[in-house]
């Protein structure tokens, strides 16, 4: 399966499908901080330096070396907006503190408003984080208080991400590949990515931005050790993961490959991507989307989504890892070091770094499952 490096000009070019992040021109060679000393508290006014701090630091991580994802960073900047509009319509705050000069009466003042309105102490938990990488970028790690210190309680906002049931399609007696046989008559682009999920148990974004004559390498380009080859061939999965994450995934199947095949057959180009060529990445996402509830393919009607695709891959990667069903579908704990590196094979195979996000796919270990007890 031979490939070839992407040319320059194909890199550079603006496709529809691709996020290109772009920083100010009249910030060429300034610091963050000179940036933000050109706009002074006082003279600027707040809503315009929380826009700066979006746009210089939205893209960090608040722990990490690294990225957030895209829905993140709008979520994020939603928040901060609509925190500041609150602030003044909703909380009484008639003049508007600058972002820096924001303290502890504002955040209580908040949290006391969210708890007023009733919502979730996990949804006030998540504003919280957002308020903590504001806080973060200024420079005041310690501004923003645990979830306590405003009154939530622990058992009320921690998340457990660990799947209670069985999301797959074959968990619902879906018939997999003829319905995605359905869907490829109906819509070639969605059905090969489709196809996509259901070899490589890679994300609906993933798919559609898929580009099969260039994401494919072979195993040399992976910079993974020698006795870790498990393919002639890999798949270089970047755009549309998360945070711009990259993972390679071996073609190490027949099904792997024609799924390669398949859509290489669609993507007719060299630079071509899943998706429709005429639709940008919002207007690809909603074809499927469409499509998906055309066929049924919801909770509402078939209890199944897209998205189950993915369950569907992972958990048959840790059965045949381990040699024991998955934990969601009641099989019982192999032996502890199989366990681990099995987790940690799948979740480096959904594009996570830590181990402990299988369990969303997997269902949670014998001992978090008594912890929750």
């Amino acid at each position: 399966m031979p490939t070839h490096p992407p040319s320059i000009r194909a890199r550079r070019s603006a496709m529809s499908l691709v996020h290109q992040p772009r920083r100010r021109q009249d910030w060429n060679g300034l610091s963050s901080a000179e940036i933000l000393a050109l706009n002074p508290p006082g003279k600027t006014a707040p809503q315009v330096v929380l826009a700066i701090l979006i746009d210089l630091f939205n893209k960090q991580h608040t722990a990490r070396h690294k990225e957030v994802s895209f829905k993140t960073r709008q979520e994020r900047a939603n928040f901060l907006r609509r925190f500041y509009r609150d602030l003044k319509h909703k909380a009484g705050f008639a003049t508007l503190p600058d972002p820096r000069n924001l303290g502890q009466r504002h955040i209580q003042a908040m949290v006391a408003l969210w708890q007023q309105e009733k919502l979730a102490p996990a949804t006030i938990q998540t504003y919280l984080s957002f308020l903590r990488a504001l806080a973060q970028w200024l420079g005041k790690p310690g501004l923003v208080r645990k979830p306590h210190h405003y009154g939530l309680q622990r058992e009320e906002y921690e998340r457990h991400e660990a799947a209670e049931r069985d999301k797959s399609w074959s968990a619902r007696q879906v018939d997999i590949d003829g319905m995605i046989e359905k869907i490829v008559t109906c819509d070639p682009h969605v059905g090969a990515a489709l196809r996509l999920m259901r070899a490589l148990g890679i994300r609906r974004k993933e798919a559609i931005m898929f580009r099969p004559h260039q994401c494919v390498v072979p195993f040399e380009a992976t910079g993974f050790p020698p006795e870790k080859r498990k393919a002639e061939w890999y798949v270089q999965i970047r755009a549309g993961s998360k945070g711009g994450r990259q993972r390679f995934i071996a073609l190490d199947t027949p099904q792997r490959l024609a799924a390669i095949d398949h859509a290489r057959l669609v993507a007719a180009t060299r630079d071509a991507h899943i998706g429709h060529p005429a639709h940008t990445l919002k207007q690809a996402l909603r074809r499927f989307d469409y499509v998906m509830d055309k066929f049924g393919i919801t909770k509402k009607q078939l209890g199944v989504t897209a998205h189950g695709l993915r369950h569907e891959v992972l958990i048959h990667q840790f059965e045949a890892l381990t040699g024991t069903a998955a934990p969601v579908r009641g099989g019982t704990k192999p032996p502890a070091e199989i366990d681990r590196m099995a987790r940690q094979e799948v979740a480096e195979l959904a594009g996570h770094g830590r181990k402990r996000a299988s369990s969303a796919y997997l269902g949670g270990t014998a001992a978090a499952r008594g912890r929750k007890a």
